[in-house]
C-alpha cells in the first residue's frame, strides 16, 4: 500500500467502526494493539488513537508509547485518545461530574482549525466518557466547546496533533465523517485513492508474485467470502487454482448444484463432492452443538484432504479470512471468551503441509462485496446472507435427522423466497429458520395433529457483531407461516424470534 493510517487499539467498542469510517473515505488502514505499534515509514499518513472503557487515571490503563509518533506523523486522539494526549504531556483529567454519555452540540468551534473546516456550529456530536479534560498543557489550544465541557476538541501548537472528546466515527455524530476526512486529506495528505479496483489490481500482482506457477487448493462454501476469495485467485493464476466444493447435506435446498452451476459459469475450476450419507450418519444421535461442529470440521478436512491430493503438487491452501477475523485474533485484550468453535476449518494446512494465502485478510465484508462486484460476481451469490459453515446442523435444534433436514429445507425455502419476493431480503442482513426440538399440538382439517415447530429468525446488522430482530411485516410473517405449515409435512407452529445480539446469538446453536 502507498498510503496507510494506523489506527492504536486502545479497547474501544468503536474500534472497528473507526477503521470502517476511514474505509468508506477510501483510505487504507489498519488496526493494531496500542502495545504493538507497526513499523513507520514514508508510507504511514498518520495514527488514530481509538477510545478506551478505562479511565487515564487507572492503574492498568493503556499507556502506548508514542515518542516515536508524535510531532513526527498526524495524530488523531478520539475520546480516551484524547484524554491520554492531555494527561501525558502535562494536562489533568478528572471524573466529570456527571457520566457525559449521548447527544451534545459543539457551540464554539474554531473555524479556522483545519480538523473543523466545513464544519457548522451547533453541529451534534456524540460524548461517551466520564472524565473531562479540565486543564490542557501549554501548548494545547481549544478548537471546538460544548455547553457542558470547555475542551469539546484539542489542537497542538506547531504540530499535526490533535483531540477530540466525542466520538466521530458514530452515526450521531451528526458531521463526522466531515471531521474525519478534514483529518486525513487536509492533515494528513491522504489522496483517498484505496477503491475496490485498486485493491485488485495491487492483489492480483501480489498473488502472481507469491504463488509463481505452483497450483493453489480453495475450498468453496458457497457464500460471499469463498467465492471472491476463488475469482481474485483465478483472475491472477488461472488453471494454477483448483477449487472443492463439498455438499454436506447441510445446505439450503438445491444449494450444492445452483452454486455449482454459477461456479462453473465463471470458467472457475470446481470439484462437485457429495458427501452428504457420511456427514449425516455421522452426526446421528448426537445432540451437542459443539460436538456437531466438530464432527462437521473433522469429516470436512477428511474429505478435502483426500479430494485435495489427487491434485498433483499442490503448494498453497487458500482461505477466505477477512479482517474482523484478523482483528480479533490480535485484539487489545486477546481473543474475545469462546462461544462457539469458528466454522472456518482449522488444521489443513499442517496436515497437507501446505502454505496459506488469504487475500481477503485485510478487508472487511462490505468491502468483499465491493470487490466481487467489481469482479463481475453475480448477485445471486454476493448479496447472499452469511449462511453457518456447519449448516443447518445448527439450525436443527437436538439430534439431526435425515426427515428434520428435510423439513428444514423445504420451511427455510419458503422464508428466504418470501423475503426475496417482497423486496424484504436486502433490508436484512441474516436470515433463517430454526427447526425445534419441540412438537406442538394442532388442527388440520378435524385430524389433531402433534408436529413440530419452527422458529423465524432474521437479524439486521452491519458486520454481525451485534445484531437486532428485523422489524419485519405482520402480513408478511402471517403469509410464510400459512405456507411453511400447509405445505412443509411434519410443522403445524410457526413461531418468530425477537432476541437481538447481545444476549442471544444470531444462529440458535
Amino acid at each position: 500500500m502507498n498510503e496507510i493510517i494506523h489506527i492504536l487499539d486502545l479497547g474501544s467498542q468503536y474500534t472497528q467502526l473507526i477503521a470502517r469510517r476511514v474505509r468508506e473515505l477510501n483510505v487504507y488502514c489498519e488496526i493494531h494493539p496500542y502495545h504493538d505499534i507497526p513499523e513507520l515509514n514514508e508510507s504511514v499518513k498518520g495514527i488514530i488513537l481509538s477510545g478506551s472503557p478505562f479511565s487515564v487515571r487507572d492503574d492498568q490503563a493503556p499507556m502506548p508509547d508514542l515518542s516515536s509518533i508524535k510531532g513526527r506523523y498526524p495524530l488523531l486522539g478520539i475520546c480516551y485518545g484524547a484524554q491520554y494526549l492531555a494527561h501525558q504531556y502535562g494536562g489533568e483529567v478528572t471524573p466529570s461530574k456527571s457520566r457525559e454519555y449521548g447527544r451534545a452540540k459543539l457551540q464554539h468551534i474554531d473555524q479556522l482549525s483545519p480538523l473543523f473546516e466545513n464544519v457548522h456550529s451547533n453541529t451534534q456530536v456524540w460524548m461517551s466518557h466520564g472524565d473531562t479534560i479540565v486543564k490542557l498543557p501549554e501548548n494545547f489550544r481549544i478548537v471546538s466547546s460544548t455547553q457542558d465541557i470547555s475542551v469539546g476538541a484539542f489542537s497542538v501548537m506547531n504540530e499535526a496533533t490533535y483531540g477530540l472528546q466525542f466520538h466521530p466515527e458514530v452515526y450521531h455524530t451528526t458531521e463526522g465523517k466531515v471531521i474525519l476526512e478534514n483529518f486525513l486529506v487536509k492533515i494528513c495528505g491522504c489522496s483517498r485513492s484505496w477503491t475496490a479496483d485498486s485493491f485488485i489490481e495491487s492483489t492480483v500482482m501480489e498473488i502472481k508474485k507469491m504463488i509463481g506457477d505452483e497450483k493453489v487448493v480453495l475450498g468453496l462454501s458457497g457464500g460471499v467470502d469463498s467465492s471472491v476469495t476463488a475469482l481474485l485467485l483465478h483472475k491472477a493464476i488461472g488453471t494454477q487454482l483448483s477449487c472443492i466444493f463439498v455438499d454436506n447435506g447441510l445446505l439450503r435446498r438445491d444449494e450444492f448444484y445452483n452454486v455449482l452451476d454459477t461456479y462453473r459459469n465463471f470458467g472457475l475450476n470446481v470439484i462437485g463432492i457429495e458427501a452428504s450419507d457420511r456427514f449425516l450418519s455421522e452426526l446421528k444421535g448426537v445432540v451437542d452443538p459443539e460436538q456437531k461442529r466438530k464432527i462437521i470440521g473433522k469429516i470436512f478436512i477428511d474429505v478435502f484432504e483426500s479430494e485435495a491430493k489427487k491434485i498433483k503438487d499442490v503448494k498453497w491452501l487458500a482461505q477466505g479470512t477477512i479482517y474482523p477475523d484478523v482483528i480479533e485474533s490480535v485484539s487489545v485484550k486477546g481473543p474475545s471468551a469462546k462461544i462457539k468453535s469458528h466454522h472456518n476449518v482449522g488444521g489443513l494446512p499442517e496436515i497437507m503441509n501446505l502454505k496459506v494465502i488469504e487475500p481477503l485478510k485485510m478487508l472487511f465484508k462490505d468491502e468483499v462485496r465491493k470487490v466481487g462486484e467489481s469482479l463481475g460476481l453475480g448477485k445471486s451469490i454476493l448479496i447472499r446472507h452469511p449462511f453457518p459453515g456447519p449448516g443447518l446442523a445448527v439450525r436443527v435444534i437436538g439430534e439431526i435427522t435425515t426427515d428434520k433436514v428435510r423439513m428444514l429445507q423445504e420451511a427455510d425455502h419458503i422464508f428466504i423466497n418470501g423475503l426475496i419476493e417482497s423486496g424484504l431480503y436486502d433490508e436484512v442482513w441474516q436470515a433463517g429458520v430454526i427447526l425445534l426440538p419441540v412438537q406442538s399440538v394442532g388442527v388440520m382439517g378435524d385430524e389433531r395433529t402433534y408436529e413440530y415447530v419452527v422458529a423465524l429468525r432474521a437479524v439486521t446488522s452491519t458486520d454481525g457483531m451485534t445484531a437486532d430482530w428485523a422489524r419485519l411485516p405482520y402480513d408478511f410473517l402471517s403469509r410464510v407461516s400459512n405456507e411453511i405449515i400447509n405445505k412443509v409435512k411434519g410443522i403445524n407452529r410457526v413461531v418468530f424470534d425477537i432476541s437481538s445480539k447481545p444476549p442471544a446469538t444470531i444462529e440458535w446453536e
